[in-house]
Formats: C-alpha cells, sequence, structure tokens
C-alpha cells in the first residue's frame, strides 16, 4: 500500500492556486481537464516531497461547498515556521492559530479547508510579532 493523495475540492482554481503555490509554496505538478466531465484536476506538492500530493479538484459547474474543516487537516513541515507565516501574510492569507510557541500555526484555504504549519525540528524561540498574535476565526 503506498500514499497517492488527498483531494480537495475547490470552488476558485486561480484563488486556490494562489494560496497554495503562491502562498503556500507547493508546486504543480500536473493538471487533467475533463471537458465531458467539466472539470479539472490539479496536483500539488512541497518542493522535493512528489510522494505526498495534494489534489484540487474543481468542478466547472458551481457548487456550494462549506465545512472544509470537517475532513480534518493537512499539515506541512517547514524550515521557518516564522518566515513561512510571514510569506502568507504578504500574500493576504489570515493567520488563524498564529505560530506563539515557534512550533505551530493554522491558515485556512479560500475554501475554508484548515491547514496546519509546523516547524521541522525544534520549535523557534518565541517571536513577536507572533507571540502576540491573538488566534483568528476558526482554525
Amino acid at each position: 500500500m503506498k500514499y497517492l493523495h488527498t483531494m480537495v475540492r475547490v470552488t476558485d482554481i486561480d484563488a486556490s492556486l494562489k494560496f497554495y503555490c503562491d502562498g503556500l509554496g507547493l508546486e504543480e505538478l500536473r493538471r487533467y481537464e475533463n471537458e465531458g466531465g467539466r472539470f479539472t484536476l490539479v496536483f500539488l506538492a512541497a518542493p522535493g516531497d512528489s510522494e505526498a500530493q495534494v489534489e484540487l479538484t474543481y468542478n466547472w459547474d458551481p457548487e456550494g461547498l462549506d465545512g472544509g474543516r470537517n475532513f480534518g487537516h493537512l499539515a506541512y513541515a517547514v524550515e521557518d515556521i516564522y518566515a513561512t507565516c510571514q510569506q502568507l501574510v504578504d500574500h493576504g492569507v489570515t493567520i488563524n492559530r498564529p505560530p506563539r510557541d515557534g512550533r505551530m500555526a493554522f491558515v485556512r484555504s479560500p475554501d475554508g479547508v484548515s491547514i496546519e504549519i509546523l516547524q521541522s525540528g525544534d520549535a523557534l524561540t518565541a517571536a513577536e510579532p507572533w507571540q502576540s498574535m491573538a488566534n483568528v476565526g476558526e482554525w
């Protein structure tokens, strides 16, 4: 048995790619568009880790999606949690659970999917502005 990917439905492929690629730093591995089925699949992974993939599924016909958190969350380990959170903020992403402890943060995708960001290795020393930031919304 081998893990392949996690599928996440999205309502706006451009906003989702901006979040996952530009903000979070994932890379697009491949894309499949099916005109007959009226959907697009985009497979993403962290740089250098193509084994753990996220499949964004975009159905061309509008559909309501809610409760993105109800399946759990996606989790990524990063080299510098503060730099990653700053990159997300620079791309207009709200840090719902700031990395006050230098170890863990949560953000949400444009469709409400909860993303956990974990410091690889030991936690970083607590630092401002993260240490004083309050939680925002759900995470």
